[in-house]
C-alpha cells in the first residue's frame, strides 16, 4: 500500500521520480525501492520527507487517512 501510495501521489503532482526524490532529500534508489516495495520498511524520517514533499499528511502517504 505505501508503494502505490507513493506512486500515486507523486503521479497525481506530475513529478518525477527523480524529482521527487531531490524535494524530499533523499537518494533517488531509496525512492525506487520505496515505489517498488523493495523496501517495506523506511524510516519515518524519511516517510515524513516524502510526505512534506509531496505536501500530504504522513498519515495520508502511509494509507491510514
Amino acid at each position: 500500500m505505501l508503494s502505490d501510495n507513493i506512486k500515486k501521489f507523486r503521479k497525481k503532482k506530475g513529478i518525477s521520480q527523480d524529482r521527487l526524490a531531490k524535494l524530499a532529500d533523499v537518494t533517488h534508489t531509496t525512492l525506487v525501492k520505496l515505489e517498488s516495495g523493495a523496501n517495506d520498511n523506511p524510516t519515518v524520517k524519511t516517510l515524513k520527507k516524502i510526505a512534506d514533499a509531496l505536501e500530504i499528511s504522513l498519515d495520508e502517504l502511509v494509507g491510514k487517512a
